[in-house]
């Protein structure tokens, strides 16, 4: 009865005599009905059982009331009450080394729990380092007795019984354990301050890793941009094709092999970039400012100077190519002339410088002046070959040919001779017209036969020069139009053939006619070299170059068939896969623009679209094989298709640049969503405004679009303070605004754009956008509250200390706080005080950390 007395706290009246059962029940009845009222559910057992002394059923009814006013208040993190004191006893109990709690029973047997709790809490009661494991009984009476003693919690426990147990009671652990709980309940409110601290400070190091990360990825980036500008804007040419064409197959390998990852680093880093703000924006820090010369712009910058250098050098690469070809095709030529024309002029000058018509014959003079005149036509005949000669020496060095100075020396020689051969001949010809007066007989068959064999000995000179001619082209119609020329000379052979048995006629009617007056005549013809037998020889080998010459061409023409084939493949495919990737760019503009469903929904239609676009690559891959056909072929013009390799490669890497920037607004958005609990209506209504205002459709706004945006949301920031309209909805507000002619004021507006706008570009991109909106219209955590949390940590002192830090924080984040808050110079300072005030503003930017 006294028991039901304390629980109801009435007195019952004493029972009578006789009446003592009745009495007892009704009393009972009393204190259960009170017990009920408090929420306690008591089954099964009734004021009958426990007047009548029903042993079992009272204790559970004991242990009911326990539970309801000592433990089930007890919970942490939304647990049951039993599963939140162990949870609580774990949290308490982990730095403690041989404590391990796992239970309410053989988890305390040897006493380390109990006295782990009471030293976390009041270190000063309990000499922890020297408590044993091996030694229980003592452990369990320190705890108990320091407990009664000076944290008035009774003693419940017996240590004997306990460690005389193999496994202790349950319950009466749990009760004595929730006494602890409720003497230690104050270092609840400090645990989640602690909390709150904890989840701040892991914000801060995360958001400094990625800072760290963006630093040296920009770094890297940087550096190789540095070092590969220099080798690209080397001009230094080489004096030889093949090394050129190493030249470019080095910069091929750099287009395949090297810059490739570097397109997917720039790429990932502008997208850590934009997740990086927008953490820090959904986390209410100040914005990242990268190091000086490491922003997303000057990397864009440095990548722009890197593609122009690329584009610069291809362009000398190939010019130069074509320099060294038409160099090799000169210097080749020069030496073909030069070697001929030095050939005739061999023994020329003695020739000229005889003097023969001293003791010659009136008819050996007049043979000497026809063969000096001979020799003056074949003379003019060859000042077309010097000229040309001279005219490719001076190209060769218009064209900086690196063997200039051989070429001229050569050149020169063969000039300084000429002249030489022209004055000879002038001499001797005013020689030889000095003595004509003495001549009367001459051989005019032998005379018309000089005369026509020369030219025409010139003529099968200059031909076989000509179907020995080298020669360069690059299309089709250049070789065809070779074929047609020589097609054209092939016509003339049979002329050629019948002058050539008319010479041979002349020289056969001279011999009859010697014969026919027995005129013995001295032997070669005395006004040419050019005999029969020469002419036929040259004939002959005129007819060998025919057919050579013919291969040759047809050689050629199936090289630039095979050129052309080249062009028209590449052609076809670059047809296809550049308006392919044009669509593809349109066709992501639209969806960034007109996205419809859920964020999840759009990130997952995005992601297959960027699968369709991977999926493509192979077709990118087969486009530069052909190009690198092309280009080994030597093909530096394709008339069939206006895109060009450089035309596809910027296109594509502009295409998986965008598409990836895409898929990242949409999950910085999802991020920014789920962080400030906007929902998928407003999501839509924030984008259905946003693309009423985009009029052209750009995924930007100006200031007075944006303006207009703000203000069909229903912003009135008249006072400089950005705020809800009271209770009117978006179109009542808008209604008010246009009937009162309302505009945004000056000082708030540019208050909103330095916000949204930062770096002053005068445009307002969605995510920027959504962020202002996300931060305008949602709480978020402060520098005020988290001052507060230390305040409670810090036992409401105007400061804190590390021990304090130690014991309230995982370690990483104590010695976080330690190395980074300043010393605390207040006039009631200690030492070692620390200022967490001034760390909490420099955490949301508002000081300087």
């Amino acid at each position: 009865m006294l028991l039901l007395e304390v629980i109801s706290g009435e007195r019952l009246p004493k029972p009578e005599r006789g009446k003592m059962r009745v009495h007892k029940i009704n009393n009972v009845n009393k204190a259960l009905d009170f017990i009920a009222s408090k929420g306690v559910k008591l089954v099964s057992i009734g004021a009958e059982e426990i007047v009548d002394g029903n042993a079992k059923m009272t204790l559970g009814m004991i242990w009911t009331i326990i539970l309801r006013f000592a433990i089930q208040d007890i919970s942490v993190e939304e647990t049951s009450a039993k599963e939140g004191l162990l949870l609580w006893c774990q949290r308490k109990t982990a730095p403690y080394k041989n404590v391990n709690v796992q239970n309410f029973h053989i988890s305390w047997k040897d006493g380390l729990a109990f006295n782990a709790l009471i030293h976390r809490h009041r270190p000063e009661l309990i000499e922890y380092d020297k408590l044993r494991k091996d030694d229980p009984v003592t452990n369990l009476n320190n705890a108990f007795e320091v407990a009664e003693k000076y944290l008035d919690i009774p003693k419940m426990l017996d240590a004997e019984d306990i460690v005389g147990t193999l496994r202790p009671d349950e319950k009466a652990i749990m009760t004595y354990v929730s006494c602890f709980y409720h003497a230690f309940s104050g270092a609840q409110k400090a645990e989640t301050a602690a909390n709150r601290i904890c989840k701040v400070l892991a914000v801060n190091q995360e958001n400094e890793h990625l800072m760290e990360d963006y630093e040296k990825l920009a770094s890297d980036l940087l550096e190789w941009i540095k070092r590969t500008i220099p080798w690209l804007e080397d001009r230094d040419p080489q004096k030889t094709i093949q090394e050129m064409q190493q030249k470019l197959e080095d910069f091929r390998d750099y287009r395949r092999v090297h810059k490739p990852p570097k397109v997917q680093e720039k790429c990932q880093l502008e997208i850590n970039f934009n997740t990086l703000q927008t953490k820090l924006r959904l986390s209410n820090r100040p914005a990242f400012m990268p190091s000086e010369g490491k922003m997303v712009s000057d990397i864009n910058n440095g990548w722009q100077h890197l593609e122009q250098a690329e584009k610069g050098y291809e362009e000398w690469l190939l010019n130069e190519i074509r320099r060294l070809e038409r160099l090799d095709h000169l210097a080749e030529k020069f030496r073909q002339k030069a070697s001929i024309h030095e050939s005739w002029t061999e023994g020329k000058e003695a020739m000229l410088r005889q003097k023969d018509y001293e003791t010659a014959t009136l008819s050996d003079i007049k043979a000497l002046i026809r063969k000096h005149e001979a020799f003056e036509s074949d003379l003019a005949a060859h000042q077309d070959r010097v000229e040309q000669i001279a005219a490719i020496a001076q190209e060769l060095n218009e064209l900086d040919y690196y063997d200039s100075p051989s070429v001229n020396a050569r050149c020169q020689k063969i000039c300084d001779q000429w002249d030489a051969l022209g004055s000879l001949t002038h001499s001797r010809r005013e020689a030889l017209e000095k003595t004509e007066k003495q001549l009367e007989t001459i051989d005019q068959l032998h005379l018309e036969y000089a005369k026509r064999a020369a030219p025409f000995n010139n003529w099968m000179e200059s031909a076989m020069e000509d179907l020995q001619d080298m020669f360069i082209v690059h299309t089709i119609e250049e070789i065809e139009g070779l074929i047609a020329a020589h097609d054209q000379f092939k016509s003339t052979l049979p002329d050629a053939d019948k002058e050539r048995e008319a010479i041979l006629g002349i020289q056969n009617e001279a011999q009859r006619i010697a014969d026919y007056n027995n005129i013995k005549l001295s032997g070669n013809n005395p006004y040419t070299s050019v005999t029969p037998q020469i002419i036929n020889s040259k004939w002959e080998r005129v007819q060998q170059l025919v057919p050579k010459r013919d291969h040759a061409l047809q050689d050629e023409q199936s090289k630039q068939q095979s050129n052309e084939h080249l062009r028209r493949q590449f052609a076809s495919q670059a047809n296809i896969v550049g308006p392919w990737i044009q669509t593809k760019m349109e066709e992501i503009g639209r969806i960034s623009i007109e996205m419809n469903g859920t964020l999840e929904d759009q990130l997952n239609h995005l992601k297959q679209y960027e699968q369709s676009i991977v999926d493509y690559k192979p077709n990118i891959d087969l486009l530069e094989q052909q190009h690198q056909l092309i280009q080994e072929a030597l093909i530096f013009d394709n008339k069939h298709t206006n895109y060009t390799m450089e035309h596809i490669r910027v296109g594509w890497e502009q295409l998986l640049t965008t598409i990836a920037r895409t898929i990242n607004e949409v999950e910085n958005q999802i991020l920014t969503r789920d962080a400030k609990g906007i929902s998928q209506e407003q999501m839509q209504e924030f984008r259905a405004s946003f693309n009423h205002f985009d009029k052209d459709h750009g995924g930007t706004l100006g200031p007075e679009e944006f303006k207009a945006c703000l203000i069909s949301l229903g912003y009135d920031v008249e006072n400089d303070r950005q705020k809800r309209t009271g209770s009117m909805d978006t179109d009542d507000f808008r209604a008010l605004l246009i009937s009162t002619g309302y505009s945004l004021g000056d000082a708030e507006f540019n208050r909103i754009m330095s916000v949204v706008d930062p770096n002053n570009s005068g445009i307002v991109t969605f995510q920027a956008f959504i962020d202002f909106m996300s931060r305008e219209t949602t709480d978020t955590d402060t520098a005020d509250q988290v001052i507060a949390s230390f305040k409670v940590l810090a036992g409401d002192k105007n400061y804190i200390t590390a021990e304090e830090l130690r014991r309230e924080l995982p370690p990483d984040q104590a010695e976080y706080c330690i190395a980074r808050m300043a010393p605390y110079q207040g006039p009631d300072a200690v030492s070692g005080a620390l200022d967490y005030k001034s760390f909490s503003t420099a955490l949301y930017g508002e000081s300087d950390l």
